[in-house]
């Protein structure tokens, strides 16, 4: 690769990003609330503790409840609540970002309530392991599946201690090569080939983030160390690339006229590994050593490879039906961390709420038999069969799950399901009732519904599109 680099942004200062990182480190524990239910009177009623009754400008009540939830909250059918969130960056919960994800809280809420220590916790659609990572540090095993590559690879950094010497020692050989680097030192060899990679980033960065994967692969630690500074180095790639920052798409946006200089994969990196080194230190220090968790390869939340009755409690938040491209959204990260190197494609079809679907699928008009459901896919297919034929498939996915986690759940146990509505070309489409509808067919009780307003996803999405509540089922075998 032929470029020019001007000497004049070389070496980084660490002096300068030790101060930035500190400053960071000393400001107020972020709050994350819901945008979605506009201004709160000034009236707010107090209950307990940290519980309260709310009224937004339409005049609609909910109960907010700050923090830690508490076990025994009373909570009604159909009922709404705000949780606001304080853990959203605790231990290792916030090492990379991920689209939709559950807040801590709210699991750890779920696990408590639904389980015991020891007792055996299943996510079927572990996302970033925040579920799995909840089980752990309260003492349960667990198991997270995911057909995501990336998924698995970082819940199970999320979930894996590391040794503190080890990480400080790391960190000193890393923040000495970034001082030390210069472009000259990239051999071809070690810059990684993948589609459009010279559209999606400059010539400059192309060789920092070389220089910087090459430096971790070179590191003389473990395994599991390595790839800890791997999800470091994965957790700067979106934002020194030219693709918008916060859109569930890779897309680059011309008019957002985002800048990217020569020096900032380094900068960022080593902001990233000083804020991060520390958080996985104190999770490493917490971890119970006693305790398993399991991110087995070559499972599917509609083939669970584990036998009857294996479960105690299962807990996941589903992806939305034509909501979020997850290979899409990582794939910058998945090519650089050597995941895939060629289309993603063959990847997409595997997700569930995929919208990699081909013609002889939606030529025609296909039900689920909820008659709820039904309807509404029938109506969408009127407009754009394609988008019908998504969330019958969507549906008929769910449907596999449910008899799957049935299956391997204990009797009494509980399937806890976390999922939200949205819209498909108009066409309210509710998620949660349908599942529920399906879940009752398959043989679970309905124990209890109620809602959970959105906190706050770092993906933005379309006004119209937007899903302003998630809906808390316990299912019961």
């Amino acid at each position: 690769m032929q470029t020019t680099i001007h000497s004049q942004f070389y070496p980084i200062s660490l002096d300068e990003i030790k101060i930035k990182v500190a400053k960071k480190n000393g400001r107020k524990k972020k709050i994350f609330n819901s945008n979605s239910w506009g201004q709160f009177s000034s009236h707010d009623t107090n209950l307990l503790g940290n519980i309260k009754k709310i009224v937004n400008e339409f005049g609609e009540e909910t109960l907010q409840v700050d923090g830690d939830i508490p076990v025994d909250l009373m909570v009604n059918n159909g009922e709404r609540f705000l949780f606001i969130s304080y853990d959203q960056s605790a231990y290792t919960h916030g090492i990379h970002k991920y689209p939709a994800k559950f807040f801590p809280e709210l699991p750890r809420w779920l696990i408590r309530s639904y389980s015991k220590e020891g007792d055996m916790v299943l996510d079927p659609f572990s996302g970033s392991g925040t579920t799995n990572l909840e089980a752990l540090l309260l003492r349960r095993n667990s198991v997270g599946i995911d057909v995501d590559p990336f998924s698995r690879f970082l819940s199970k950094v999320k979930t894996t201690p590391l040794e503190e010497n080890e990480l400080k020692y790391s960190t000193e050989c890393l923040l000495k090569l970034i001082q030390n680097y210069h472009p000259s030192k990239i051999s071809e060899s070690n810059i990684p080939s993948f589609p459009y990679r010279d559209n999606w980033f400059n010539k400059e960065i192309i060789l920092e983030l070389s220089y910087l994967k090459n430096a971790i692969e070179t590191l003389d630690v473990g395994f599991n160390t390595k790839n800890f500074f791997k999800i470091c180095f994965s957790s700067i790639i979106r934002s020194v690339s030219n693709a918008d920052d916060n859109c569930t798409r890779t897309v680059i946006r011309k008019r957002l006229n985002k800048k990217v200089c020569p020096g900032e994969a380094l900068k960022k990196f080593a902001e990233a590994i000083l804020i991060k080194v520390p958080k996985v230190i104190e999770f490493s220090n917490s971890y119970p050593r006693d305790i398993k968790t399991v991110f087995p390869k070559a499972q599917d939340a509609r083939n669970i490879q584990y036998k009857e009755g294996f479960f105690d409690l299962a807990l996941t938040s589903p992806p939305y039906v034509n909501a979020v491209d997850y290979p899409r959204t990582h794939q910058l990260e998945i090519y650089w961390l050597g995941l895939a190197k060629d289309s993603l494609a063959p990847l997409k079809k595997e997700h569930v709420g995929t919208e990699s679907v081909s013609y002889k699928d939606y030529s025609t008009l296909h039900k689920i038999g909820v008659s709820s459901a039904d309807v509404v896919i029938e109506n969408i297919f009127e407009k754009d069969p394609r988008r019908a034929y998504i969330a019958y498939k969507y549906l008929n996915d769910m449907n596999v799950n449910l008899m799957e986690v049935y299956k391997v759940l204990k009797k009494n146990g509980r399937y806890i399901i976390v999922v939200g509505n949205n819209k498909i070309r108009g066409e309210l489409f509710e998620n949660w009732r349908y599942i529920m509808e399906m879940a009752s067919n398959i043989g679970f009780s309905i124990e209890k519904y109620f809602g959970s307003e959105i906190i706050r996803h770092f993906i933005k999405v379309p006004r119209e599109e937007r899903i302003n509540t998630d809906w808390v089922l316990v299912l019961k075998k």
